[in-house]
């Protein structure tokens, strides 16, 4: 719903998983947050959301009163679960209004 969010409790690193009923094919993540510094995207292909490897890390453009849209083209792989760092805010306090995986 376009009108909730996800809020980080004031401290980072922060995660959020996201888990899919079996493992897919991923060719695009996207992502709108706010005040969101750094992000690590990183997946798993485990039954239980272990054994995480890193895909991306990014430094994310501040954009004062604007939703941040980011889109990470990845080469296609395969995900159960898909871990999302805030490693850092431009604020103590940052959201994640949207996720987007795109693939098979």
């Amino acid at each position: 719903s376009s009108k909730t969010f996800w809020t980080t409790t004031g401290m980072f690193p922060q995660e959020l998983i996201i888990g899919f009923p079996k493992c897919v094919k991923i060719s695009k993540v996207a992502i709108q947050c706010y005040l969101v510094r750094t992000l690590r995207i990183e997946r798993s292909t485990s039954k239980d959301p272990v054994g995480f490897e890193q895909c991306i890390e990014k430094d994310l453009q501040h954009r004062e009163g604007q939703l941040q849209m980011e889109e990470f083209p990845l080469p296609e792989f395969q995900a159960t679960y898909l871990r999302f760092i805030i490693k850092s805010g431009f604020d103590h306090f940052v959201s994640v209004h949207r996720v987007m995986a795109e693939g098979t």
